[in-house]
């Protein structure tokens, strides 16, 4: 299978962004593995056992990805970076909902004294992640939006600073800068 250029899904993005729905549909075989990769980093992520598959978070990415009427794309770079925050958003939105159900729905709640007993799962280390973030994006949306795309996204240097349109030398100083802030601030949390 030849390699594609990402110049050709940058165009393939452009004309889908016009209304070409014969251009989504050359697109979609091209990233098909590069949204696995994604997936399959955020899945390495997740607690074993996990109900949400590599795939069907795929799918649910492209499901929302086709949905986003609106969305004018600018290259590879934004596309992956927008498939990145989709994929964060399904992971946290089902750990919310796994917490829900630990917790029993609906059921009869349960004294403090037993809920102490129930070890912290993955699932609320990722959900005080993203709460972390959300804090952070308050304070300074591009760490944040640098956070998402490296940590979630598993994207390069380069291709983060592609994505926000800075230099990569700014992506590592504030990288490292919002590494050392949500340590900080999860660190404080426990």
């Amino acid at each position: 299978m030849a390699t594609t250029s990402p110049q050709e899904v940058t165009r393939l993005l452009l004309d889908w962004s016009k209304g070409d729905q014969a251009a989504l549909d050359r697109l979609m075989p091209l990233v098909d593995r590069e949204l696995h990769r994604l997936a399959h980093h955020y899945m390495r992520q997740e607690k074993a056992g996990n109900t949400l598959q590599t795939t069907a978070l795929v799918n649910e990415a492209y499901l929302r990805l086709v949905d986003q009427k609106q969305v004018h794309w600018k290259n590879r770079a934004h596309f992956f970076a927008m498939s990145a925050q989709l994929m964060r958003r399904i992971l946290v939105d089902h750990a919310r909902k796994r917490k829900y159900a630990k917790r029993g729905g609906d059921a009869p709640r349960v004294s403090f004294d037993e809920a102490m007993a129930v070890s912290r799962e993955r699932s609320a280390d990722l959900i005080s992640l993203d709460d972390a973030l959300e804090k952070l994006a308050a304070i300074d949306p591009r760490k944040s939006k640098i956070v998402e795309l490296r940590f979630f996204g598993g994207l390069s240097f380069e291709e983060t600073a592609e994505a926000l349109s800075v230099s990569p030398l700014t992506v590592k100083r504030d990288w490292s800068m919002a590494k050392a802030w949500l340590y900080n601030t999860l660190s404080n949390e426990a």
